[in-house]
């Protein structure tokens, strides 16, 4: 059986696509999703949510919640201690809200007054 050419370069970017598309579901599929508080939401004393958990970079935070007395930020450790919200983080107030995980250390506080003294915050470390 004779072939045209450019079959041989056909067949190489055919294969070369599909490996492209199983390491991206692979990737997809290692990722998990997590309810911050489980079945009571992102509310206070969420800090020991975290407990036993086990989370990778790429894995989602679900955050849900009433977003007319609570909302979510995305911090820095400096920020987590001392419950202030840096000028320039990202605020959600969805409601329910995604959040994807980085590799290594996400803290989240909720900005509302005196919320995040109140224990309405978490740390979570991604591997």
């Amino acid at each position: 059986m004779v072939q045209g050419r450019g079959s041989a370069k056909q067949i190489v970017t055919i294969i070369a696509v599909t490996l492209l598309v199983l390491l991206l579901h692979s990737e997809i599929v290692d990722a998990a999703t997590f309810q911050v508080g489980d079945a009571g939401g992102w509310t206070f004393n969420s800090a020991s949510w975290t407990k036993g958990k086990k989370f990778k970079a790429g894995d989602v935070l679900v955050f849900k919640y009433n977003p007319s007395v609570h909302n979510v930020v995305q911090v820095d450790q400096k920020s987590y201690n001392s419950c202030m919200t840096p000028s320039g983080a990202k605020v959600f107030k969805s409601g329910n809200d995604q959040i994807k995980l980085a590799k290594g250390q996400n803290s989240f506080i909720c900005s509302f007054i005196s919320h995040c003294q109140s224990g309405m915050k978490i740390t979570v470390n991604a591997a």
